[in-house]
């Protein structure tokens, strides 16, 4: 999988208010293109690789926890389980 250049289209920019994590603001990151994106889907619409929606570092992965917990976020970057269904 190989950047194309069409991901350019989706850049996101920087959020505003200082302190605000890019992932909070619902942007995703694709590792090939190393660009931060503002895409509903899972995966890059340039090279096909998946996006991530959470930091990896410690630190910004509890901040992120904290204001989801508080509510302040409406949970964006949180995978809904999957429900089974009862036999």
């Amino acid at each position: 999988m190989v950047c194309k250049g069409t991901c350019v289209r989706h850049k996101a920019l920087k959020p505003k208010p200082l302190g605000t994590g890019r992932y909070s603001v619902g942007q995703k990151r694709c590792q090939e293109c190393e660009l931060f994106l503002r895409w509903d889907g899972f995966w890059c619409p340039c090279c096909g690789y998946r996006l991530r929606t959470r930091p990896r570092n410690q630190k910004l992965k509890n901040e992120l926890r904290i204001e989801v917990e508080k509510g302040k976020l409406s949970a964006v970057n949180e995978q809904s389980p999957i429900q089974v269904a009862n036999l």
